[in-house]
């Protein structure tokens, strides 16, 4: 059996896996989960590789790197430096070599949070790679934030909890941190390519903040892989655990079959 290795996306913790994890370790998997250090406003994505990799154990045979939204933007800089079976991205931003998160999607964003960051966008020639590609974000999100607040309450329970149970929703919120650290959108992606390691992507048919055309279109631009898409919101391991423990069991099974059948 594998192990699975869990990175959440932002604004969470190693928590929000809490519903999944007995489902994947009922199969006879092991599993591992952190806490990013999002609340440091300087952290790196090189801070966040750091991270997972002080919470994996030194010497693994067989795991399996699963990815949350903010978390694909780095998972693959884990791949570079440990031995890992596998990558699965779930809801996930990708990257792209050499440039960052923001300078594939800057255009839906309005220019008055550009220019509150401080953001000047990529010459014209490095950005139109990305002009037929589909917008990245649900435009009824952009500029709604989740905190730990009333306003991102209301805000969590209608973009990205809205289809959980609501004692499931309360909890989840209640355990919402600060996202200090923007590494994920301002960072250049340091390497020419994802390392050759087999990906699988699972897409949200129902993400009301990562759009799920953009997503099936980038496991196939990005990863070359057809996405699998799973009936959920932003956070299927909260709304729809057991199908996500059942999708992830089948992804690590397959696999180990076609290595050693």
């Amino acid at each position: 059996m594998s192990l699975f290795c869990l990175v959440h996306g932002a604004c969470q913790g190693a928590w929000v896996w809490d519903l999944l994890i007995p489902y994947l370790e009922a199969q006879g998997h092991k599993t591992v989960a952190m806490d990013l250090p999002i609340e440091d406003p300087d952290v790196t994505l090189s801070d966040y590789v750091d991270a997972v990799l002080e919470a994996l154990p030194e010497t693994e045979e067989d795991v399996i790197l699963v990815g949350h939204s903010m978390a694909g933007t780095f998972i693959s800089l884990i791949a570079a430096r440990y031995r890992v079976r596998q990558l699965v991205f779930i809801g996930s931003l990708i990257p792209h070599p050499g440039v960052s998160f923001l300078d594939q999607c800057y255009d839906e964003i309005p220019s008055n949070f550009l220019d509150e960051a401080g953001y000047k966008p990529p010459e014209a020639s490095l950005f139109e790679q990305f002009r037929d590609e589909p917008n990245v974000h649900i435009p009824a999100c952009i500029g709604k934030f989740m905190t730990p607040d009333e306003q991102g309450k209301a805000i969590a329970m209608e973009f990205y909890y809205y289809d959980c149970k609501p004692d499931v929703a309360n909890w989840a919120f209640s355990k919402t941190r600060y996202q200090r650290s923007l590494a994920y959108v301002f960072e250049k992606f340091p390497y020419k390519g994802i390392p050759d390691v087999k990906s699988n992507y699972i897409a949200c048919s129902g993400d009301r903040i990562i759009s799920p055309a953009w997503q099936r279109y980038a496991a196939r631009k990005r990863l070359g892989v057809e996405a699998i898409e799973i009936s959920s919101g932003h956070y299927p391991h909260l709304s729809h655990p057991i199908r996500l423990a059942e999708v992830l069991n089948a992804i690590a099974s397959i696999n180990y079959e076609l290595e050693t059948g």
